[in-house]
């Protein structure tokens, strides 16, 4: 059987829910910058994760065909044109080094 119209409203009304969440949620983060400056800080941060994800897949890729001596070595990593990051500049650094009540901020 097709599923009724009024389910797909409730749907839609929960997206728009999570979606304003989302919203409020930055906003509360932002404080007092002014939101055309926000957009740098955030694209900054989005840009070091996925830089740092992909290090990091390529640093296991690396451990398990070369070897750990070779993680180090940043020719293994611009040849598959991967980022190599310093442990100072990873993702995971900059959020375990946080204090706890402040874990992801930077």
């Amino acid at each position: 059987m097709a599923t009724s119209p009024k389910t797909k409203p409730a749907a839609k009304a929960s997206k728009k829910g999570f979606e304003e969440t989302l919203w409020d949620s930055a906003n509360k983060l932002r404080g007092s910058v002014e939101s055309s400056e926000y957009k740098h800080i955030v694209l900054s941060l989005i840009f070091l994760k996925f830089i740092s994800d992909k290090f990091e897949v390529q640093k296991a890729k690396i451990a398990e065909q070369y070897g750990a001596d070779f993680v180090d070595m940043v020719d293994f990593y611009t040849q598959d044109n991967v980022f190599y990051l310093p442990e100072e500049s990873r993702w995971s650094y900059g959020n375990c080094s946080a204090p706890p009540h402040k874990s992801g901020i930077f």
